[in-house]
């Protein structure tokens, strides 16, 4: 035969029929990390790849005037450079060119000189001062004029003559100065120049 149940009372929680085992603190060991914000204790070693609690900085405090400057240095000088080369050779057409041009800008020059200093002589009188004196002097005659024999157009064909013949000199002159300079240089090895970058 069953044995009837007890009624249990209403209202009433079961109880549990052992007791819950309570937590067991482990003691902090060398090798565990302390908690977040926390120093480890005395004789307690920091863990290798523990990252190192950095101390706060107290604010509006400056560096010393000091340690400024010792970390600025001045940039160091620089050197000046030198090279020593030697003009072995000299082309002759470049110079040919280089001696036409400069020819043809010295004859301009000549021509305008004549031009400018006939027109002055003109203007300040020279021409009739001298006239009067060739006439004081050996007795000419009243017609003598030395603007017939010296006359703008005279000056200005003078001179470009002048000009043409210098251009064609000086450019065969400089021609042959460089093919005279080139002999020279194979012979002695050119002249020395110095370059710096100063």
């Amino acid at each position: 035969m069953s044995t009837p149940s007890t009624p249990r009372p209403s209202g009433s929680a079961p109880k549990s029929a052992a007791p819950r085992p309570t937590q067991v603190k482990r003691p902090a060991t060398a090798g565990s990390r302390p908690a977040p914000g926390q120093r480890p204790a005395a004789g307690q070693q920091r863990p290798a790849g523990a990252p190192r609690p950095s101390a706060p900085r107290p604010t509006g405090q400056q560096r010393p005037a000091g340690s400024q400057e010792r970390l600025v240095r001045p940039a160091p000088k620089a050197k000046v450079r030198k090279a020593r080369l030697l003009v072995s050779k000299v082309e002759p057409f470049s110079v040919l060119k280089i001696a036409f041009l400069l020819s043809v800008a010295f004859g301009v020059i000549t021509v305008v000189a004549a031009v400018g200093i006939w027109a002055v002589l003109d203007l300040s009188g020279t021409f009739d001062a001298f006239n009067q004196l060739m006439r004081d002097a050996i007795g000419a005659e009243d017609s003598f004029d030395l603007r017939d024999s010296m006359s703008l157009g005279q000056v200005a064909s003078y001179a470009t003559i002048l000009a043409v013949v210098n251009v064609v000199v000086i450019s065969v002159v400089a021609m042959l100065g460089s093919v005279l300079y080139n002999i020279a240089s194979s012979l002695v090895g050119g002249a020395g120049v110095t370059l710096t970058d100063d």
